[in-house]
């Protein structure tokens, strides 16, 4: 019988698996791994079909000029299709694209960022309850992005030195932030909450959450440990894609938007375009006086 080499057993796999392979080695995000691979899937499609291999750098200028033309998408958008089919090429083809400058760019949005005063932010945050009030007060008051919130673990929280330790934040890279005075005795209320669901998880034979870079594998119990669970779990279990376990991830980034009526906006709001993404605002205006 003859033996397939590990460069065969590879090859063999189907593009977009690869795709997946290559984007874990990296260590990128499961969201980076959906969206690399639809942007890939959507060159493809529109070349009908044909195999990236066969293709090169005047298909992809055709398809970004396409979409820049065509479906008039955002100057931030196209350079992320870009990334996406960049990233096939150079890590799952191994064949490197020597990419035209002359390529057909989509405009960059020349809107001004709206920031909030702070009576506004306040306004905002009074305006919402719960879990998407603490994540607010967060996002406000340590100067968090939104999923570097949610992928918050227990662990990350030092009531003892007021800090909130971010990690593989953008560019990859950990920071410490302060943690507020005024968010301590909410945020370890609502951690006591957590250690509940925790409780009951493991009670019911789950209690695993994701661990990133082969943690896991390395250390099997730890996954199940306390420290390691999310700030902001989400409210019900769901099989991981990676594993296939049934885990409680972290919440959905729509859990902060929910939380927020835009019907009061109108009595007090002249900013009116800031509802549809609540988050950067809060984390970009003017920082509170309770810090």
């Amino acid at each position: 019988m003859q033996k397939i080499s590990p460069t065969q057993s590879i090859q063999s796999k189907k593009l977009l698996d690869r795709v997946g392979d290559a984007i874990r080695l990296k260590h990128y995000s499961y969201r980076t791994e959906q969206t690399y691979k639809e942007w890939i899937k959507r060159y493809i499609l529109f070349h009908n079909k044909r195999h990236p291999d066969d293709m090169g750098a005047p298909e992809i200028q055709v398809f970004l000029s396409y979409l820049a033309t065509e479906k008039n998408i955002s100057a931030s958008t196209q350079n992320q299709a870009l990334s996406a089919i960049l990233f096939l090429y150079r890590h799952v083809l191994q064949k490197p694209i020597d990419f035209p400058t002359d390529i057909i760019r989509a405009e960059k949005s020349k809107t001004l960022p709206t920031v909030l005063t702070h009576q506004e932010a306040i306004a905002v945050i009074n305006n919402m309850t719960g879990v998407p009030r603490l994540m607010a007060k967060i996002l406000y008051g340590s100067g968090l992005r939104l999923m570097e919130c949610l992928r918050l673990r227990v662990k990350d929280i030092d009531f003892g030195n007021h800090q909130i330790m971010v990690r593989d934040g953008k560019g990859e890279d950990d920071r410490l932030t302060i943690l507020p005075d005024s968010l301590i005795p909410d945020l370890q209320m609502h951690l006591k909450t957590v250690a509940i669901i925790h409780h009951k998880d493991l009670k019911a034979g789950f209690g695993e959450v994701y661990l990133p870079y082969a943690l896991a594998r390395k250390y099997p119990n730890t996954a199940k440990e306390m420290i390691w669970q999310y700030v902001f779990p989400a409210l019900s279990r769901s099989i991981d894609p990676a594993s296939k376990k049934t885990m409680r991830h972290h919440a959905d980034a729509s859990v902060l938007q929910k939380g927020y009526s835009p019907g009061c906006q109108s009595r007090w709001h002249p900013k009116t375009r800031f509802t549809s993404h609540l988050s950067p605002f809060l984390r970009h205006s003017t920082p509170p006086k309770w810090l």
